[in-house]
């Protein structure tokens, strides 16, 4: 499956997760979407080695609970990415010896309903990554995780929803496993595959090579 011609065929997948390889090195990928004024109005900050989103304009800020977050953390080799303060609780629970999944245990599916938005997650390090999504299952908390070794031209992506609706769809299955084959046009491809009403930042990590696009800043 490609993945550009995917997203293109995909106006709203929310937030989206991409972890794998390519040409021997290691990619990771996150974007965010929105619909709303208050979830457009971000944009990507890396800092000290934390990616977070921040208000483009401070005065049109409603909510900040849900679109403020740390996105991307790093602990010794391994890197987490999520689509919400999942990111610190992981990175809590790393710094005192815990697990990915014991950290994520305790937590649920945002509570922002009836879309019930999952929280999507993942850890990397230079073995593999592991992928996980939680979802609303009825009334529990409906917790997967998917690891998997590095393989050259493979990727894995997870997203938010599986489509545009009202409520929204959360994303179901497995995460989805593409092949990437040109790291070079790879970021460009990416951000412009995505829904250009609905797109509002995306971040790419190729080995030490970082890439940011954010809407509000024109690119």
């Amino acid at each position: 499956m490609n993945l550009f011609e995917y997203l293109r065929n995909n106006d709203y997948p929310g937030r989206g997760i991409l972890v794998g390889s390519c040409h021997n090195k290691r990619m990771i990928a996150y974007f965010i979407m929105g619909r709303s004024e208050n979830s457009r109005n971000r944009v990507f900050v890396k800092e000290n080695d934390i990616l977070y989103t921040k208000a483009y304009d401070e005065s049109k800020v409603a909510d900040p609970s849900l679109i403020l977050y740390n996105a991307i953390r790093k602990i010794a080799d391994q890197t987490i990415v999520t689509n919400g303060d999942q990111t610190d609780t992981v990175y809590d629970f790393l710094t005192k010896g815990k697990t990915f999944e014991e950290a994520l245990e305790t937590r649920t599916y945002e509570p922002d309903a009836p879309n019930f938005t999952p929280r999507i997650s993942a850890i990397v390090n230079d073995e593999g990554y592991t992928l996980s999504i939680l979802r609303k299952k009825e009334e529990d908390c409906q917790r997967d995780f998917y690891s998997y070794e590095a393989k050259e031209e493979i990727c894995h992506f997870l997203s938010t929803y599986d489509h545009n609706g009202d409520p929204l769809p959360s994303f179901s299955g497995e995460p989805l496993t593409f092949s990437i084959e040109d790291p070079k046009t790879f970021p460009k491809d990416l951000w412009e595959s995505l829904d250009p009403e609905n797109k509002i930042s995306l971040y790419v990590l190729i080995d030490s090579e970082e890439f940011l696009f954010n809407k509000n800043e024109g690119d």
